[in-house]
């Protein structure tokens, strides 16, 4: 997302009404929701946690420990046990 400067996008009287609110500051206009798209959706960070997180349950049902589970993804057991849980419910 690059920032756009209003003055070369929007009418100059709609520029003075957003003026009334706010002056000078930056502002998030949100996307229409049908233009929305899902998190990780234009890259591929999505994937390559899930991919990770099938690794972790695969590794934990062959009898891994959580601890080191955590240890070697260098992540909490709190948020391992919840992989854990995600992926035993999706099954």
């Amino acid at each position: 997302m690059d920032y756009q400067n209003a003055t070369r996008i929007l009418p100059e009287h709609l520029i003075a009404a957003i003026q009334e609110y706010t002056d000078g500051e930056y502002l998030y206009i949100p996307r229409k929701d049908e233009h929305r798209q899902a998190w990780g959706a234009n890259k591929q960070t999505r994937q390559l946690l899930d991919q990770r997180n099938q690794a972790i349950y695969q590794r934990y049902c062959r009898g891994t420990s959580v601890k080191s589970l955590a240890a070697e993804y260098y992540l909490a057991t709190k948020t391992i046990y919840k992989i854990l849980a995600n992926c035993k419910k999706n099954e």
